[in-house]
């Protein structure tokens, strides 16, 4: 007989975003009006076509590929050598940072890798996540065992959740209690909050004196305006001793559909074994992809690097100023009905508290039958985003400017 992974049955009921869409179904299925005129704000998706860099060298890689001299097969797990010196030289290097070649592994996004860095990790790792949390942080670690039974808050036992709330922004102080690992995101995943330097040199000061790993997702970096704002948890001196960083050229390049990332694993980051020996880290993510994982397409890396050229960075740019003009339009509206807002600064989501009594799913039900938009319940990120909700920036900008107008009809 086969046995089950008994840890899938402590998750609840189901991740988030299926269950939006299984509720979604349900309206619009009895309501074809309402179908027509839905408006989805909700999962982080982008709706933009691919830049025109992009497709070009998607085009000539695939036509290489037609060509038995050009043809590629298996390639380099973890990418090829073009794409990581881009990445190294662009996304590091050009800005003062320390990171070589040879420490980017190129993966198929930052989602997968964000659960999967934890087949490298021990099982008595202390984890902890900022409430509220992007869920796949807390749900790969109920998957691996890492975690107790949910409470009836949704807050999983073994687990430690550092609490951003309105006080500090949704930006969380380091704990006062040691923790081994901790999930940090910025900017941030739901909230849209992203962390001063000041904030960021506090973390990496408590990884330091506590030997604690922080896995830094920085997914979202492209969107950062304000000045002061790292991009990069490596902008922090000492950083390259206690991070991993994640990024994705999911919501920067519109890759969403495309699949493409990186992770950045300092040689010179270390952790402990069961023996007390302190052993490098980046050895074993190496190993740990080049056994699991055959490698990002060759026409896709193609794809990325075109993202590093002159007119691709111009082309993400123009990408990054459209769904941020949407953010300014979905900000205000909430804002002129008196609606209170984090986020959509740095961000492309704004983060809104839930008017007058109302509940993070009651306000998801009313957006969805009253104003045919779909918005994401802030309790899906935990129970620290109970009674706050997300709006998406990801869309057109005519269906982001109906919103606002439909934002300010809506009767509370």
């Amino acid at each position: 007989m086969a046995f089950l992974n008994d840890n899938y049955s402590k998750l609840k009921a189901g991740y988030l975003f299926p269950e939006i869409a299984r509720r979604v179904k349900a309206f619009t299925d009895s309501n074809a009006d309402a179908a027509k005129r839905m408006i989805r704000c909700g999962i982080g998706d982008v709706t933009e076509p691919l830049p025109e860099a992009v497709r070009a060298a998607l085009h000539k890689a695939v036509d290489e590929m037609g060509v038995r001299e050009t043809f590629k097969g298996y390639g380099p797990e973890q990418g090829y050598e073009w794409l990581r010196k881009a990445i190294a030289e662009n996304d590091f290097r050009a800005h003062g940072i320390e990171v070589a070649d040879d420490e980017i592994i190129v993966s198929d996004g930052t989602k997968c890798d964000t659960g999967n860095i934890l087949d490298i990790l021990g099982a008595k790792n202390v984890i902890a996540v900022t409430d509220p949390v992007y869920p796949v942080y807390v749900d790969t670690n109920v998957m691996a065992g890492n975690t107790g039974d949910a409470d009836a808050r949704g807050a999983y036992a073994g687990l430690v959740y550092l609490e951003g709330n309105e006080a500090n922004g949704f930006v969380p102080a380091p704990p006062k209690q040691h923790v081994d690992v901790i999930y940090l995101c910025s900017p941030n995943n739901p909230t849209g909050a992203a962390a001063t330097r000041a904030q960021l040199e506090a973390w990496v000061a408590y990884a330091r004196a506590n030997g604690t790993l922080i896995l830094f997702d920085a997914a979202y970096e492209t969107y950062i305006s304000e000045p002061g704002i790292p991009h990069s948890i490596y902008e922090i001196p000492g950083a390259r001793e206690c991070a991993i960083e994640f990024r994705s050229y999911s919501k920067s390049g519109g890759f969403t559909g495309v699949r493409c990332g990186f992770v950045v694993v300092p040689k010179t980051l270390l952790a402990t074994t069961a023996s007390g020996e302190k052993k490098p880290l980046h050895p074993l993510w190496l190993r740990r992809q080049t056994t699991k994982f055959n490698g990002v397409a060759y026409i896709i890396q193609r794809a990325a690097e075109a993202l590093y050229s002159a007119d691709g960075k111009a082309q993400v740019r123009a990408l990054v100023e459209h769904y941020m003009g949407n953010a300014r339009i979905l900000r205000d509206a909430a804002q002129s009905v008196g609606w209170k807002t984090w986020g959509g600064v740095n961000a492309p989501y704004i983060w809104v508290k839930c008017p007058g009594s109302l509940g993070s799913w009651e306000m998801f039900d009313k957006m969805l039958h009253e104003a045919n938009v779909v918005i994401t319940p802030g309790a899906g990120f935990g129970a620290g985003g109970e009674g706050y909700f997300r709006i998406s920036a990801f869309n057109s900008r005519a269906n982001a400017e109906e919103v606002g107008r439909r934002i300010k009809a809506l009767k509370i």
